[in-house]
C-alpha cells in the first residue's frame, strides 16, 4: 500500500461520518450524499498522489463531497428548489440546550438514522453503516444474521428515511427518548467492533473505539440526566481501559487472566466511577447500568483470582431480566464457571448451542471448547475449538484458538 493510498484508508477510518454528516446537510438524501462521499474519496485517491496529501484531508474531502453534491443537484436541475436547504435557520435548534455537542454533525446523522419511523434494528444498522462507516458485513456478524439479509435491511431503511422525508435535525427534546435506545445501541456496537474486530489482521481498531467513546460523551453532554447514558460511558470507558493490554507487542491475544493489570488505563477507570453509580442510582437499573457494574467489578478487582464472580454472577441475571439475549447468557456462563466449576458451566453453553440465533457465533464453541479443555476432555475440546476457528475471522483470534487446540488440558480461564 502506498502513503497516498494508507492516507486515503486512515481518513476513511477517521472521518466518514463527519463528511457524509456533512453532504447530507446539502443533499437531505442519504444515497446521494453516500454516492457523493465515495466518489470523493476516490478523487483524493488521484488529487492526493499528484498534489500531496493536505494538512487537513477531512477538510479536503468534505469540501469535495459537497462540490460533488452541489454538481449532482445541479445535473438534476433542482438546486434552486434546494438552495434554501443549504443553510440551515438559525432558530433550528434554538430549544434544544446551548452546547457545541448540540451542532455536531454526527450527532445530528445519529439521531436522523435512529428516528421511530424504522424499527430499532434498522435504526442501528443504519446508523452503524453511515454514520460509523462498519461494512455491511461486519454488522451483519454483530446481529448474527447473513450479510444478504443485513444489506436488504440498510437499504430498506434508507428508503423508508427518503419516503418519510425526515428532516436532518437534531430532534427537539421531547423527541429524544424515543430515539435514544437505538443511539446507544448504536454507540456500544461501535465500541465492540473497535474493541475486537470482527476481521481482519489485528485484534483491536483502537480509533473506532475511541469514535464511541467520543459520541457518549457528547450523548452525556446533551442528556446528562438519562442514567443510561451515564451506565453507556461507563461501560465503555472500563473496556477501553484494558486496551494496552489485549495483545502481545507481537499481537497475540491474552486472555483477561494473563493481562498485566497495572498498566490498566487507571484515569480512565476512575472516570467510569461516578457515571457507574449515577446509572444504578433511582430505580431499576437498564441493561448498559448492569453492564457498566460488570465491567467496573473487573476493572476494579487486583487480580483476575480476586474478581468478585459470585456478584457478576448476580448482574448477569439481573441483565437477563431486562435483556434476555442469549449472547448474555452466554457471557453469564463464564462467570458461572468460575463460581460453580466447568460442568456446571458446559451444561448451560450446551443448553445454549440449541438456540439458532447462535447458530454462527464464534464464542459459542470457543466457550465450550475452554470449557471442555479444564475439564481435560481434550478430544471434544478439540472439535469445538475447530469449530470456533472456522467461525473466527480476526486473526488474532484465530491465532489464539490454534494455539490453545494445540496446548494440552491446562485449567485456566474462559476470559
Amino acid at each position: 500500500m502506498t502513503s497516498v493510498q494508507q492516507a486515503v484508508a486512515d481518513a476513511h477510518r477517521r472521518e466518514w461520518a463527519t463528511v457524509l454528516a456533512a453532504t447530507v446537510r446539502v443533499t437531505r438524501d442519504l444515497d446521494l450524499a453516500e454516492e457523493c462521499v465515495q466518489d470523493a474519496y476516490a478523487d483524493a485517491l488521484d488529487a492526493w498522489t499528484r498534489g500531496g496529501v493536505p494538512a487537513r484531508p477531512g477538510a479536503w474531502l468534505t469540501t469535495a463531497s459537497r462540490h460533488n453534491a452541489l454538481d449532482a443537484l445541479r445535473r438534476a436541475r433542482t438546486l434552486r428548489s434546494k438552495l434554501h436547504l443549504l443553510v440551515e435557520p438559525a432558530a433550528a435548534d434554538s430549544d434544544l440546550p446551548a452546547g457545541p455537542m448540540v451542532h455536531d454533525d454526527r450527532l445530528r446523522l445519529v439521531f436522523l438514522c435512529c428516528h421511530p419511523a424504522l424499527d430499532t434494528k434498522a435504526q442501528v444498522a443504519l446508523t452503524l453503516r453511515l454514520v460509523c462507516g462498519v461494512t455491511t458485513p461486519d454488522i451483519a456478524k454483530a446481529f448474527l444474521v447473513s450479510e444478504t439479509t443485513m444489506a436488504a435491511r440498510i437499504t430498506r431503511a434508507k428508503k423508508t428515511i427518503a419516503a418519510a422525508g425526515i428532516p436532518f435535525r437534531m430532534p427537539a427534546p421531547g423527541e429524544l427518548p424515543d430515539r435514544l435506545d437505538a443511539a446507544l445501541t448504536t454507540i456500544h456496537l461501535l465500541f465492540t467492533t473497535g474493541h475486537t474486530a470482527p476481521a481482519g489482521p489485528a485484534l483491536t481498531k483502537d480509533d473506532i473505539a475511541t469514535r464511541a467513546l467520543d459520541l457518549a460523551r457528547l450523548l452525556l453532554d446533551l442528556m446528562p440526566d438519562e442514567r443510561e447514558v451515564r451506565g453507556l460511558l461507563a461501560l465503555l470507558l472500563a473496556g477501553h481501559a484494558r486496551r494496552a493490554t489485549r495483545t502481545t507487542a507481537g499481537g497475540r491475544l491474552l486472555p483477561l487472566e494473563e493481562q498485566d493489570r497495572s498498566a490498566w488505563d487507571r484515569e480512565a477507570i476512575a472516570e467510569a466511577h461516578d457515571p457507574v453509580l449515577g446509572a444504578l442510582r433511582g430505580g431499576d437499573p437498564g441493561r448498559f447500568a448492569v453492564q457498566a457494574a460488570i465491567a467496573a467489578l473487573h476493572a476494579t478487582a487486583p487480580t483476575y483470582g480476586d474478581t468478585d464472580w459470585g456478584q457478576i454472577v448476580v448482574l448477569y441475571d439481573e441483565l437477563l431480566r431486562v435483556w434476555s439475549s442469549p449472547v448474555v447468557a452466554l457471557n453469564r456462563a463464564v462467570a458461572v464457571a468460575m463460581v460453580s466449576g466447568p460442568a456446571t458451566a458446559l451444561a448451560e453453553v450446551e443448553a445454549l448451542e440449541q438456540d439458532p440465533r447462535l447458530a454462527g457465533y464464534r464464542y459459542l464453541p470457543a466457550i465450550k471448547a475452554d470449557l471442555l479443555r479444564r475439564l481435560g476432555r481434550r478430544a471434544d475440546a478439540a472439535v469445538a475449538c475447530e469449530r470456533a476457528i472456522t467461525l473466527a475471522d480476526n486473526d488474532a483470534e484465530r491465532a489464539f484458538l490454534a494455539a490453545r487446540l494445540a496446548s494440552g488440558p491446562e485449567p485456566g480461564g474462559a476470559g
